[in-house]
């Protein structure tokens, strides 16, 4: 499933969500803009309407204060937004990514250690 490319301050607005939960439009300003002025309260009510018409958030105007949701969860957004850039950047081989990123040392000792042991536990469900 394709999922709309979002902007970095609609990103924000994910992000928000992913964190808290679901909120009201005012509580997300709070938390972008801690000073929460007229203009920012409208700049976070056009980006959850973007969201929405984009199919990633979900609005309940069930109440007077209306509540928004996230429809996806951050592991799935990443996945894909990874296998996009994948596709564009290495034709849609994920390995090539992966092999680009353990040989540049991104990757802490840690990391390198979770992906062996991902790739141990895949190749133990193929054979």
């Amino acid at each position: 499933m394709k999922i709309a490319a979002v902007s970095d301050a609609e990103l924000s607005v994910l992000q928000v969500l992913w964190d808290w939960g679901r909120l009201t439009t005012r509580q997300i300003a709070r938390q972008l803009y801690p000073k929460q002025t007229a203009s920012d309260l409208a700049t976070v009510q056009k980006l959850v309407s973007r969201l929405e018409t984009k199919g990633l958030v979900e609005r309940d105007r069930s109440s007077f204060a209306h509540t928004i949701a996230p429809l996806i969860d951050r592991d799935r957004f990443a996945a894909a937004q990874l296998a996009e850039g994948a596709a564009k950047l290495t034709r849609g081989s994920l390995g090539s990514l992966l092999v680009h990123l353990v040989e540049s040392a991104q990757l802490s000792p840690e990391e390198l250690d979770e992906i062996r042991k991902l790739i141990d536990k895949h190749r133990k469900k193929r054979h």
